[in-house]
Order: C-alpha cells, then sequence, then structure tokens
C-alpha cells in the first residue's frame, strides 16, 4: 500500500486509550499521527469575572453543557469565596456531564437533571418542566448560542456568564511543522494555525475539517478542504480519514497497473 500522506496532524489531544481508532489507521495505512491541540482553554479571574456584574447566588439553578464548564463553575466559586447551597438545582447536557459533578458536590443529596439524547432539544425540554428556575448558563467566550436561543423561545428566564475563554495554543518558532494532513475540530483551531503560520500556503498540505461551522471557517480562510465529517458516509473523522485513504489507495494501484 502506499498513500501521499505519511505524516498527519490531529488538533486535538492524543486519546487516553490505546484503543483508539487513529492508531488503528496508523497500523493499518503506516500514517504517523500526532496529536497537538491548536487551542487550549483558560479560565477567567475573579476580577475579570466580577466585571460581568453576576452574582452567582441569585440563581435557583445552573446549566452545564460540558465537563470544562463544570471544572470553571467550582473553580472560580472557590477563588471567590461563593459557597453554593445544598437548595442548588444543576442541569446538564448529558448523563456523563451530570456524572462528573461527583467531583465536586455530594451527588445523591443535589437535585440533578439532564438530557437523556445528547441534543439540545432533549435538554431543553427537560429544563422547560422546571421554567420557574432561574438559571445561569457558565459559557466560555466562544459558544454556540443554539441552547440560548431555544430558552429564549420558550421564555425561559437565563443568563449567560463567561467563565473560561479559548486561546489560541501557541507553537514553538523551531518547532518543525512538515505535516502531509491537518485535521481540525474548530473555527477556532483554524484561528489558531493562522495565528501561529501567518504566511501559511496550503499548496498540497490537505485539510480535514468536522462539522459545518470547522468547513466554514477554513473556507473563509482560503484553505481547500480535502476530509469532511460528519456525513451520512462518514459520521466520525475517523470513519473520513479511512475513506480517504483507501480510496487513494486505490488510485495508486490503478495508476501502477495501467504504468504495468
Amino acid at each position: 500500500m502506499a498513500v501521499s500522506i505519511k505524516k498527519l496532524l490531529v488538533s486535538q489531544p492524543k486519546p487516553e486509550t490505546e484503543k483508539s481508532p487513529y492508531f488503528d489507521i496508523a497500523d493499518r495505512y503506516g500514517v504517523e499521527i500526532n496529536f497537538r491541540p491548536f487551542i487550549k482553554v483558560e479560565p477567567l479571574s475573579a476580577k475579570e469575572f466580577r466585571q460581568q456584574r453576576v452574582s452567582i447566588l441569585d440563581y435557583t439553578a445552573i446549566v452545564f453543557t460540558a465537563r470544562t464548564a463544570i471544572d470553571h463553575f467550582f473553580n472560580l466559586c472557590e477563588d471567590m469565596r461563593i459557597s453554593i447551597p445544598e437548595t442548588m438545582k444543576y442541569f446538564c447536557m448529558t448523563e456523563a456531564i451530570a456524572v462528573y459533578l461527583q467531583k465536586y458536590i455530594v451527588y445523591r443529596k443535589r437535585k440533578i437533571f439532564y438530557g437523556h439524547s445528547g441534543k439540545t432539544e432533549d435538554l431543553v425540554h427537560v429544563i422547560g418542566k422546571h421554567s420557574k428556575e432561574k438559571y445561569l448558563i457558565p459559557v466560555s467566550d466562544v459558544h454556540k448560542d443554539d441552547l440560548m436561543a431555544l430558552l429564549t423561545t420558550k421564555k425561559i428566564r437565563y443568563t449567560t456568564a463567561v467563565m473560561y475563554r479559548t486561546v489560541s495554543n501557541d507553537f514553538n518558532k523551531d518547532e518543525t511543522f512538515d505535516y502531509d494532513m491537518i485535521v481540525f475540530f474548530s473555527p477556532a483551531g483554524i484561528s489558531s494555525l493562522l495565528k501561529n503560520f501567518p504566511e501559511f500556503q496550503q499548496d498540497t498540505i490537505k485539510i480535514g475539517c468536522f462539522g459545518p461551522t470547522t468547513a466554514k471557517a477554513a473556507q473563509s480562510a482560503g484553505l481547500r478542504i480535502d476530509v469532511e465529517a460528519p456525513t451520512p458516509e462518514t459520521p466520525s473523522m475517523t470513519a473520513a480519514l479511512e475513506l480517504y485513504l483507501k480510496k487513494e489507495i486505490g488510485e495508486f494501484n490503478g495508476e501502477l497497473q495501467n504504468e504495468l
């Protein structure tokens, strides 16, 4: 087998388990896969948070859409010496996120709710059953507004509070950057690439994008997208990568047969 993709950069942290499909792809196609997040999350200081004039104890329920939000919420409360009452209710996007609350609270003694499908609409349906609560939603400085739009439609009282920010994960000036393909998962990753390498020229480098907003950011930056997910055929980025490499091998073998 021969493919032109010899070295691939995935702009995410390295998987914690060796069972990741990325490692199977590396073995199957002889591709070197490196993991390097293009972005990182930083907390807001207590001083920065206070500038938003949000009083956490004015709210009766907290909405968490990610584990990251849980970490930053409770760390900020600790920094500000805010003691969260046992009467506080917690609404989470998924059961896994809800269970993560055990890191900070006694789970069985709290009122915790979550959506069963992982979809925003499901969480809003659960929140709608508790419409009299006053909700606080910890978010990043860069976040999706689909949850807030649905809550507004349902006339749910809520306030968003920025508690952490997404920033570029800078590369060292002498760091080797010789990849045949780069895979992105967010618009912020595209922005980080251009910040780190303002004179970046794609040329023969292949670009993979996960999600429509990431693809839109890549196109706006003038990049050519070679691999895109999710699609009906490839629901995950690893599935899209494998399909791309299979096609490339097929094309190579076809050219080889023609030469013979």
